[in-house]
């Protein structure tokens, strides 16, 4: 089933079991982390063509995230227990699911060492250096979402998110609103840390196409 969502929807809560893999067709969904006391925050976003959490899909498990949607967006739902099936009995699916999870298992690892290996002002630097390759816009970029959700991806404080950009005006930025002006993207990079393996986008070997998926299980 392919359906369109409107912005703001929420797809699954926290602790829901999965009723469907979801696949990202057009838009994106935003993953959101709660703790017991009600403190959330943005985890990432799954951008399309990608599955959503197919790991939970796989083993029957409950989300340990809320899914969002910040845009209007469009999602191809499989039912889990049909979902589950098709992979266990197609390779081809097998693999192409195994390559989303691969994918997915290297983002958490990049955001791990990105939180724990830099400073606030460095993640910042890093997050918009990546963020203008994603654009393919060298000089500039624009920010996807409101501040406070990128600044809770990075894992700081909204009040953190600016005074790294204010510092990282001594490096060659400037800020205008949703716009980042990148003056010295050389400069951003040496003073920041930036490292192509861990920020650089992934080779097309890593892209798992959600087309893929559906393709396959539509042949079979």
């Amino acid at each position: 089933m392919v359906h369109g969502v409107a912005s703001g929807t929420v797809l699954f809560e926290q602790g829901d079991v999965p009723n469907f893999q979801l696949i990202v067709l057009a838009g994106s969904a935003q993953l959101f982390g709660r703790s017991a006391k009600g403190r959330e925050v943005l985890i990432e976003a799954v951008r399309a063509p990608d599955l959503i959490i197919p790991a939970a899909v796989l083993t029957g498990a409950p989300y340990l995230m809320q899914a969002r949607v910040p845009e209007p967006s469009r999602f191809l739902l499989i039912h889990a227990a049909a979902f589950r099936a098709a992979v266990e009995a197609d390779p081809l699916l097998a693999h192409a699911v195994i390559g989303s999870l691969a994918q997915q298992f290297r983002r958490m690892v990049r955001q791990i060492k990105n939180l724990k290996l830099r400073t606030a002002t460095q993640r910042v630097g890093c997050y918009l250096l990546a963020l203008s390759q994603r654009q393919r816009t060298p000089n500039k970029v624009v920010l996807p979402f409101e501040k406070m959700l990128i600044a809770s991806e990075l894992g700081i404080t909204r009040e953190s998110f600016s005074r790294a950009l204010s510092s990282l005006s001594n490096s060659g930025i400037r800020v205008d609103g949703q716009i980042v002006v990148i003056h010295d993207a050389l400069r951003l990079a040496a003073e920041c840390g930036f490292d192509p393996v861990t920020d650089g986008p992934e080779t097309d070997d890593f892209v798992i196409r959600s087309t893929e998926v559906a393709e396959i299980l539509d042949s079979g």
